[in-house]
């Protein structure tokens, strides 16, 4: 029997600078100023190869998403996609469920970065005090004010991004004439395996392209919009990015990059813009960690009841108070405050990006399995497949050379998509398929 696929409408309201807009917003979105100085410690001066690597990545898998949000056109985007090509199963549900605890660890890297930039402006010896109440503070204000008004931060988004990249544009092109770009040839790089150990551990400075997906439904002309929305957004990120890279490297020793690690960045627009180079990219990063923030905790909020309507997490967070999915984000913002405040940052960015490669590997074998449905090139998405997994495999190889009590924290991610498949097993046995679409059509 031929399935008819639904087509998103050619009148939506998105066009493709918007579109661009939401991909580089979600990526430049607080990654690239929380994980820079990781990169750098860990890539030297192939700290920019790190990140094209990892953009390569994010750029083959960005084609699935592509042929998949067309063909599939829904705002539940990488659930939906799971669901077509697996259906509902022990392998979808535990995806899901890590897809919901990756976002709860990005809203946590977002926060650690919020606190260690604004702790920038407190004495030396209070800073590490002053990071814990400011990873705190904006966690509980963003959850408020997602109790409130989600909107009251998204509607001033646009101006968010355009200022932040403006910002980073700006510092770029400045730093370029005085950068010492010889750090950046091959003899100062690292070993290959570090290189590429490098990329994967900041590989969720690329999360958020996979946002345009989403907004599949309200993109005009989709099929000619989606596809160049999503490149667009990876590339110039992976530029932008990439130079980013090289003048940080240029602009400071490696004993800097250690010493300001967790806001390396700003510690070099300091070289070149002096004190107010400084406090620009800081006020950059908070207003971009801080939108960041309030966005992740209103997807995720709303994304954890989506998969508790598919059994696979406590029927609890179903559960609206004033027509919010209160308990969702209430639990959201939870795991991320212990997270933030007891989680090293390493440790951190490599539990949100080995997630993300997961995922990704599985949204890429969704195309392949769809291939058919969505007229895609089977080779490139099981080149993005491979290219997740052996990303994959090097981050935890490094992982488990130089930090392998992190392996433990995996582990605990591990148990946790079982268990919440486990949930997801018995709730469909009790719980009939229909009358959980028919609650999902409700909300």
């Amino acid at each position: 029997m031929t399935q008819t696929t639904p087509q998103p409408s050619s009148t939506g309201t998105i066009g493709l600078l918007s579109a661009v807009s939401i991909g580089v917003g979600g990526m430049v979105g607080g990654g690239i100023f929380a994980v820079l100085g990781l990169a750098a410690e860990v890539g030297g001066g192939g700290t920019y190869v790190a990140f094209l690597v990892a953009g390569l990545v994010a750029l083959v898998t960005a084609y699935s998403y592509a042929r998949l949000s067309v063909a599939i056109p829904s705002d539940g985007g990488t659930v939906s996609y799971l669901d077509e090509a697996f259906g509902e199963g022990t392998l979808t549900g535990s995806l899901n469920v890590l897809l919901w605890i990756a976002y709860v660890i990005t809203t946590s890297l977002y926060a650690y970065a919020f606190g260690s930039y604004g702790a920038t402006f407190a004495s030396a010896g209070s800073q590490a005090a002053w990071s814990h109440v400011l990873i705190t503070a904006a966690i509980v204000v963003f959850t408020a004010l997602n109790v409130l008004s989600a909107k009251l931060i998204a509607a001033a988004e646009d101006y968010i991004v355009a200022a932040k990249i403006a910002i980073l544009v700006a510092f770029v092109a400045y730093a370029m004439t005085r950068t010492d770009l010889s750090a950046s040839t091959p003899s100062h790089w690292e070993r290959p395996g570090s290189l590429v150990a490098g990329g994967m551990l900041v590989f969720v400075a690329y999360e958020g392209f996979e946002l345009i997906a989403n907004a599949a439904e309200d993109i005009r002309d989709p099929k000619r919009t989606i596809p160049r929305a999503l490149y667009t957004s990876v590339l110039f990120t992976i530029v932008l990015y990439m130079l980013v890279a090289v003048v940080t490297v240029g602009l400071l020793s490696a004993t800097e990059i250690v010493r300001a690690a967790d806001f390396a960045l700003a510690e070099a627009a300091q070289r070149v813009w002096g004190s107010v180079g400084f406090d620009l990219i800081v006020v950059a990063a908070l207003l971009s960690t801080a939108s960041a923030i309030n966005a992740t905790l209103y997807g995720t909020a709303r994304l954890s009841v989506d998969i508790a309507l598919d059994g696979e997490l406590p029927s609890a967070l179903e559960d609206q108070i004033a027509g919010k999915p209160l308990v969702g984000l209430f639990l959201t913002a939870g795991f991320a405050l212990l997270v933030a405040n007891l989680v090293p940052l390493e440790a951190i960015s490599s539990m949100a990006s080995a997630a993300f490669l997961i995922v990704f590997a599985a949204v890429n074998a969704a195309n392949v399995r769809l291939a058919d449905r969505t007229s895609s090139r089977r080779w490139l998405s099981v080149l993005g497949a491979v290219m997740c997994v052996g990303a994959l495999v090097a981050l935890l190889a490094h992982i488990a050379g130089n930090r392998p009590q992190d392996l433990v924290l995996m582990a605990v991610i591990a148990a946790l998509t079982v268990v919440g498949e486990r949930t997801y097993q018995l709730r469909r046995r009790r719980r009939p398929l229909s009358d959980r679409r028919s609650r999902r059509g409700a909300r």
